[in-house]
């Protein structure tokens, strides 16, 4: 009986801390250079190889830059959408864009990226609109990743930004008119820092799907590597399982950090 009543996010809760906890245990063990096996001795090899070598150093900079990029864009994006959205649309053309912008997350996410490949491709949309401008496609690269996530990821940028919109009251747009601000100045000076916790809370969702992508990068990020595709290739191609798991620790503790500051700004509360 007391299992039944124990409450379900417990459970969710004890597991995901479970799985962390088997992930850390898994990143300090080692692989046999000569066999490839997995030994299940303790050393911390994995994680000096993480600061030492450059070329992973580059990687996690490189990831956190292109969640960062993410992010920034999709909240410029986010904004006037929502804005519309939530002051501007009526109430029945509101419900319309809301599902206008869910719908986009009923698509397979493998259709999408592969989508963004075709027109990113040569002789793809993205060269025949910019070609009578002298412009090309940026074709496969670090670019095209960004542009590809933060599409793929922009829905959960605008919900919360209209949510936090929608909660302000219309007079506080009337009563800074009626004191001679004008609309940038109303923006600027009540609107946006008032929803400033709502932006908080869409970063978390786009800064971290970013953060732990493995297959955008893979489809249309040519030869680039970031730390989701690094951690995929070592579990899978080069069987080294611990290395991999040393390598997911880091997005994981970016990511407490990250929700850590967040919580100060009250974002958790807008979620």
């Amino acid at each position: 009986m007391g299992l039944l009543l124990t409450p379900p996010m417990l459970w969710l809760g004890v597991a995901y801390l479970g799985a962390l906890a088997a992930l850390l245990v898994t990143s300090l063990w080692a692989q046999n250079d000569f066999t490839g096996n997995i030994e299940r001795t303790w050393t911390l090899d994995n994680f000096r190889d993480l600061f030492t070598i450059e070329v992973y150093r580059t990687i996690t900079l490189r990831t956190i830059g292109i969640a960062t990029l993410v992010t920034v864009v999709d909240a410029l994006l986010a904004f006037p959408i929502a804005l519309f959205m939530a002051k501007v649309a009526s109430p029945r053309y509101q419900r319309l864009l809301v599902i206008a912008v869910l719908m986009p997350l009923w698509a397979s996410y493998l259709v999408k990226a592969y989508a963004w490949r075709g027109m990113l491709s040569s002789n793809g949309l993205v060269e025949s609109i910019a070609s009578p401008f002298g412009l090309g496609t940026p074709g496969y690269g670090l670019l095209a990743t960004t542009m590809t996530l933060a599409y793929l990821w922009l829905p959960y940028m605008i919900l919360p930004i209209y949510a936090g919109l929608e909660r302000l009251p219309n007079s506080l747009f009337e009563a800074s008119a009626d004191l001679g601000a004008g609309s940038w100045t109303t923006l600027r000076r009540v609107v946006l820092p008032m929803v400033f916790p709502a932006f908080v809370a869409g970063s978390i969702f786009t800064f971290s799907l970013s953060m732990g992508d493995y297959i955008a990068v893979k489809i249309v990020g040519g030869t680039s590597q970031l730390l989701g595709n690094v951690v995929y290739d070592n579990q899978g191609a080069a069987n080294n399982l611990p290395f991999a798991a040393a390598m997911a620790t880091i997005p994981i503790v970016v990511m407490l950090a990250y929700l850590a500051a967040a919580r100060r700004t009250g974002a958790l509360e807008q979620l």
